[in-house]
C-alpha cells in the first residue's frame, strides 16, 4: 500500500537506499564544529551512566539536579540482545512493567499505564503501533505527572524516545545480526559533512524475522531516517529530521488463562490464522528545531513535529474460554492517525541579586486526528480446542461494519518553568496551562459531540547538596486526564463525557547519589502517587459514571549505574512498590491494576575496556502481575538471565549474545485474562559491526 498524507510515497528498501547513499555521506570532517542538541560525554566505554538528561526539564540539566527520579537507557545496551521494540527495551527500569501485545507499545509506570503518554524528541507519539529504535539514541523515562511542560496525562510517568541526531567527526558503521527463528537485520549509520556548516545522518535498516511461537508467525521491519543539522548563520541553526518505519507482521495474542493461571499449552499453541492475519503499521514523522542564540545566555527556538501513522489488520483472536474451548472473534480495521505540535519557547539565563536564574518559557499548539474503521464477524466464529486448536477451524464469512469514526482534537498550552540556585539550594518551579478540545463523530449514525476542557498543572521541586557527592530532593507534581484525551476519541451522547478530568498527584522525596569518587551514580526515591477524581460507576445506576473513585501507589526505588574499578561496570535498579484501586466499582475495589507487579529490577555487570574482549551478564526480575483488572488470572514472577561477550578492535566489533539462558518459561505481558503473552525461550544472536 503506498502511503499518502503530507508524506510522499516510499518504495524503495531504505537499507538499499543507505547504501546508495554512501559516497556522500562519508565525506566527515573531524574539525568542523556546530551547535548540537544532542547530549555527549567523553566518558569511558565502561561508564553507562548519562550525565545530563533533557526529558525532565526540557533543558540540558544534569541529572542529578532534577528533583525527580528519571532513568536514561542507552540504545547500544538494548541492541546487544537483539530487543529492538519500546515494550522489550524497558522490562527491567524500576517501576516500569511492560503490557504491550502484538499490536502496539504500552508500558506501567508506577502502576499507572503509559500508553498513552509517549514521546519522540519531546513530541506526543500516543498513537498504537509498534516503535523500532533502529534511530533512537536513549530512552528517557520520567517517574511521575509531567503536564507541567507535555500536557495532559503522564499519570505514572512518560516514556521520550531522544533519536540519533548529527554530530561533527561521528564515525559511520554498517552492522549485521543473526540469530534464532530465522532472525536477521542489516543496518547502517552513516554520518558526515556536506560542508563546514551542514552535517548529515541517515540511518536505514531491514530486519526479518520469524517467532518461537512457530514459523508460520512472521515478521517485516523498514527503517529509514535522514537528518541535516545546518547552522545557517553564527546564531542560526536549523535541525530537521526525517523517519520512516514500516512493521509487517503476523498477529499473535498469546494464550488465554484458566483457572486462574496461564494455560498449560506447548509454547508454540496459536488460536488465530497465521495465512490469513497480518498487522501492518507505516508511521511517518517530520521533526524540526529552529534556534536563534540572541546571545550567550539566551535562546529562542521553533520546536515543529508531524507524525503520521496509517494501521491496517485482519486479525482473528481469542475472546475468554469457555469449557475447554477457546471462543475468538475476527476483526479488520483500517485506521489513519495524524499529530502535528508546534512549540514556541525562549530559554535563558540570568540572575536577581544571589538567584541565578534558567528561565524556560513556551507556547504549544497542537492538532491531533485519529480515523478508525472497523469491521467484524457477521456470524460466529468457531470456537477452537485450548489444547490442541485445529486452525484450520476458521471464518471466511461475510463481516459487517462495527464502527466508523472521526475524532479532532486541539490544544493550547502555556508553559514557564524556572531552575533557581542559590548556593547550595536548587529549586525548580513550573507551571502550565492547558486547554484541550475534542469533536468526535459516527459516520454510521450520523452523531457528534464537542467537549472543552482546561487546566492548571504545577510542579515545584527542591535539591539540597550539603555534600559534594550528595543531593536531597524533594517535590509535588500534578497532572490532568480529560475526556476523550487517552486513546483519541469520545463516544456521542454519553454522560460521561461532561464529567470534569481526572486529576493525579505525586508527592516525592529521595537522594541521588555519587561513589567511588565519582564513578559510580546512584538514586533512591520514595514517592506517593494518587490518581483522584477517578471515573466509576454509580452502583446505583450503571449508566451514570462519578469522580468518586481514587487509584494510589506508594513505593520506593534504587538504581545503582557507573563504574566499579577500571573498566568494570554496573547498571540496574530494583523497584518496591503497593498499586492498589482504593475507591472504585465493587468488582474492582481493593484490587491491583492489571499487568503491574509490586517489585521488578535488573542488574547487569559487565567488562568493557576499550579494545580486546569484553563481557557482560545479568539478570531481570519481574514480581507476580494479573493478567486482567478483575484479577482473576495471575502471571508468575520470573527472573531472566541474559549475557553476552566480544572482541572490539577499532573499526570492528564481534559480538555473541544469548537472551534467556537457563531457557525458564516466563509471561512477558497480558492484554486481557485470555491474551497472554509468553515470553521468549532461550535465543542466541551474533552480531557484528564495522565503524569507518
Amino acid at each position: 500500500m503506498a502511503s499518502s498524507g503530507p508524506f510522499p510515497a516510499f518504495t524503495l528498501s531504505p537499507l538499499a537506499l543507505g547504501l546508495m547513499l554512501l559516497p556522500s555521506f562519508v565525506h566527515a570532517d573531524s574539525d568542523t564544529v556546530l551547535e548540537t542538541v544532542t547530549v555527549s560525554s567523553e566518558q569511558p566505554l565502561a561508564d553507562p551512566r548519562l550525565p545530563e538528561v533533557t526529558t525532565a526539564t526540557r533543558t540540558r540539566t544534569p541529572a542529578r539536579y532534577v528533583p525527580q527520579a528519571i532513568d536514561a537507557v542507552a540504545v547500544k545496551n538494548l541492541d546487544a540482545y537483539g530487543q529492538t521494540d519500546l515494550s522489550q527495551a524497558l522490562t527491567g527500569v524500576p517501576g516500569v512493567d511492560a503490557s504491550g501485545d502484538t499490536r502496539f507499545d504500552s508500558v506501567s509506570i508506577r502502576g499507572f499505564s503509559a500508553a498513552n503518554d509517549l514521546y519522540l524528541d519531546g513530541f506526543r507519539d500516543d498513537m498504537q503501533y509498534s516503535r523500532d529504535l533502529g534511530n533512537i539514541e536513549r530512552v528517557e523515562v520520567l517517574k511521575g505527572p509531567a503536564a507541567v511542560l507535555y500536557g495532559r496525562g503522564s499519570s505514572g510517568g512518560i516514556v521520550n524516545r531522544v533519536s540519533k541526531k548529527p554530530q561533527p567527526g561521528l564515525p559511520s558503521s554498517v552492522s549485521a545480526r543473526v540469530g534464532s527463528e530465522g532472525l536477521w537485520r542489516l543496518q547502517a549509520d552513516l554520518n558526515g559533512s556536506l560542508s563546514d556548516d551542514i552535517t548529515v545522518r541517515l540511518n536505514a535498516a531491514q530486519e526479518e524475522s520469524d517467532s518461537f511461537r512457530g514459523d508460520a508467525l512472521h515478521s517485516r521491519r523498514q527503517l529509514f531516517a535522514p537528518s541535516l543539522n545546518w547552522r545557517l548563520t553564527p546564531s542560526l541553526n536549523w535541525l530537521v529530521q526525517y523517519e520512516y518505519g514500516l512493521y509487517d507482521r503476523t498477529p499473535d495474542r498469546g494464550i488465554p488463562g484458566i483457572n486462574g493461571r496461564p494455560a498449560d499449552v506447548a509454547l508454540d499453541t496459536v488460536y488465530g490464522n497465521a495465512a490469513r492475519d497480518y498487522i501492518r503499521d507505516e508511521t511517518q514523522s517530520l521533526r524540526s528545531r529552529l534556534s536563534y542564540n540572541l546571545n550567550e545566555h539566551w535562546q529562542l527556538r521553533h520546536l515543529l513535529g508531524v507524525i503520521r501513522l496509517d494501521s491496517d489488520f485482519d486479525n482473528t483472536y481469542q475472546t475468554g474460554v469457555s469449557g475447554n474451548r477457546v471462543t475468538r472473534q475476527r476483526w479488520i480495521q483500517d485506521l489513519n492517525a495524524l499529530n502535528i505540535t508546534s512549540n514556541f519557547e525562549a530559554e535563558g539565563q540570568f540572575t536577581t541579586g544571589p538567584l541565578a536564574h534558567q528561565l524556560l518559557a513556551g507556547i504549544e499548539i497542537g492538532k491531533q486526528k485519529r480515523d478508525p474503521k472497523l469491521y467484524q464477524n457477521a456470524s460466529p466464529v468457531p470456537s477452537l480446542s485450548i489444547t490442541d486448536p485445529d486452525t484450520r477451524l476458521q471464518y471466511n464469512g461475510a463481516m459487517k461494519i462495527n464502527s466508523d469514526n472521526q475524532h479532532r482534537v486541539d490544544t493550547r498550552a502555556l508553559y514557564l518553568q524556572d531552575q533557581l540556585s542559590l548556593g547550595l539550594w536548587k529549586l525548580l518551579a513550573g507551571l502550565r496551562y492547558d486547554r484541550f478540545d475534542i469533536d468526535s463523530s459516527n459516520q454510521l449514525n450520523g452523531k457528534s459531540e464537542s467537549r472543552s476542557s482546561h487546566s492548571l498543572s504545577p510542579r515545584i521541586g527542591l535539591v539540597w547538596t550539603p555534600l559534594r557527592d550528595h543531593s536531597f530532593y524533594a517535590s509535588y507534581s500534578k497532572t490532568f486526564a480529560p475526556a476523550g484525551g487517552g486513546t483519541i476519541g469520545i463516544t456521542p451522547g454519553v454522560t460521561s463525557n461532561a464529567l470534569d478530568p481526572e486529576y493525579t498527584r505525586q508527592y516525592e522525596t529521595g537522594v541521588k547519589s555519587d561513589w567511588l569518587d565519582g564513578k559510580l551514580s546512584s538514586t533512591l526515591s520514595l514517592y506517593s502517587l494518587e490518581l483522584y477524581n477517578r471515573r466509576t460507576t454509580d452502583p446505583n445506576d450503571p449508566s451514570r459514571v462519578e469522580l468518586t473513585g481514587l487509584q494510589r501507589t506508594r513505593g520506593m526505588e534504587l538504581t545503582l549505574t557507573g563504574r566499579l574499578v577500571g573498566d568494570w561496570y554496573a547498571r540496574g535498579g530494583l523497584a518496591l512498590q503497593n498499586p492498589e484501586v482504593v475507591r472504585a466499582e465493587a468488582n474492582r475495589q481493593g484490587k491491583r491494576p492489571a499487568n503491574v507487579s509490586r517489585h521488578n529490577g535488573s542488574l547487569f555487570v559487565g567488562f568493557a575496556p576499550e579494545n580486546g574482549w569484553y563481557a557482560e551478564t545479568g539478570v531481570t526480575a519481574v514480581g507476580q502481575r494479573y493478567a486482567d483488572t478483575a484479577n482473576s488470572v495471575l502471571l508468575p514472577g520470573y527472573g531472566r538471565w541474559d549475557a553476552r561477550a566480544g572482541y572490539r578492535t577499532r573499526s570492528w566489533d564481534v559480538e555473541a549474545a544469548v537472551t534467556n539462558l537457563t531457557d525458564h518459561r516466563y509471561y512477558a505481558s497480558a492484554t486481557s485474562a485470555a491474551q497472554i503473552q509468553p515470553g521468549a525461550p532461550r535465543a542466541f544472536l551474533l552480531s557484528s559491526n564495522y565503524r569507518f
